[in-house]
């Protein structure tokens, strides 16, 4: 163990708005990390391959599956948790209350996956249609809501996101 401390990379990350800096180990996940010290347990552990976005983050505005990014190659980066969705006064993102009236999430396992992809397409698509949010939600499996109450959530969060937006 001695040895991968002393080959370990010190990495500085923005994590939901604050500063860390932190000794990382050779091969550990960017999933790791986060769940084990920085204490982000709503990162959660799925597949471990990245096929089912369970792990879901955002890296400097982009999703990324936490559980197959290497932390060490991070060394500067803005990363945003699902912890880390949440609006400027500290209540529900318009997204995350959106799939909360809508009934958009049942167990909530697939909720970084989902929320934070969500959030990625919203960025630059104020009103996607169907295939653009089945494309954007595409990396994320959801075993039991179904995803048409999914759809129905990103659809409201748009209305909530860019009410102008709606009537186009």
């Amino acid at each position: 163990m001695e040895d991968l401390l002393e080959q370990s990379a010190l990495v500085q990350w923005r994590i939901d708005g604050e500063l860390h800096e932190l000794e990382v180990v050779p091969g550990a996940s960017l999933l790791d990390v986060l769940r084990e010290q920085v204490g982000k347990t709503g990162t959660h552990m799925g597949c471990r391959t990245g096929h089912c976005g369970a792990c879901t983050v955002m890296i400097d505005g982009a999703v990324a599956k936490s559980c197959i990014a290497m932390a060490a190659t991070l060394p500067r980066a803005t990363i945003t948790t699902i912890e880390g969705l949440t609006a400027a006064d500290g209540t529900m993102h318009p997204i995350q209350q959106a799939f909360w009236d809508a009934a958009g999430l049942q167990c909530g396992f697939c909720a970084p996956g989902i929320l934070l992809s969500t959030a990625e397409l919203l960025q630059t698509n104020p009103a996607p249609n169907d295939a653009e949010i089945d494309a954007a939600l595409a990396g994320t499996l959801c075993r039991c809501t179904g995803y048409q109450s999914i759809r129905r959530a990103v659809g409201e969060a748009c209305v909530r996101m860019y009410p102008d937006a709606a009537g186009e």
